[in-house]
């Protein structure tokens, strides 16, 4: 005579499987993906008009990139390598040249009057084909460009880089040098 072996009810193992299903998605969080931070202009309202589109030349820095990941500085070429320096300089614009944004002063809070390019612009225009890591690269280079201005004014005004500054003096020197790049 054959013992039967007794049969394992599985008809709730469907449930289980949901329930543990549930929970893990309702437990874990996601990751929150960020962008890149950039400033868009503000769309226009009743109360405020859109503003002239208008630059003058010497306020725009135009950066191209083509699909061969070949960058160009206002029609020059121009090695990644190099951009930063050449953003540096447009954004400072520290001898006051004619080629580079206009200066004009301002009175910024904690840090007085200055001379400031606070109306430059740079514009990136990125071919379809051109690679990510290119195009990653350059924007490095320019976020790069200005990280470096802002902490040497920061070293210069408060002896303290800029990331150990207190949030209003962040503030001040943003107002200085502005992130302004478009595409």
């Amino acid at each position: 005579m054959k013992r039967k072996v007794p049969e394992i009810n599985s008809s709730s193992t469907a449930d289980i499987a949901f329930l543990l299903l549930s929970f893990f998605l309702i437990t874990t969080s996601m990751g929150d993906d960020k962008g890149l931070p950039r400033r868009l202009p503000a769309l226009p309202s009743e109360d405020r008009p859109a503003e002239d589109a208008k630059l003058k030349e010497r306020n725009v820095l135009r950066l191209a990139l083509d699909a061969q990941d070949r960058l160009t500085c206002n029609g020059q070429a121009l090695d990644i390598a190099g951009l930063r320096a050449q953003a540096k300089d447009f954004i400072a614009n520290p001898d006051n040249a004619s080629d580079k944004p206009e200066k004009f002063p301002a009175d910024i809070p904690l840090l007085g009057k200055m001379e400031i390019t606070g109306k430059h612009v740079i514009v990136l225009e990125c071919d379809r084909n051109a690679s990510y890591k290119a195009y990653m690269a350059v924007q490095d280079e320019l976020a790069g460009a200005y990280a470096e201005l802002r902490n040497e004014l920061a070293l210069q005004r408060w002896h303290k880089a800029y990331a150990s500054l207190r949030p209003e003096q962040q503030e001040a020197i943003r107002k200085v040098y502005p992130q302004r790049i478009g595409g």
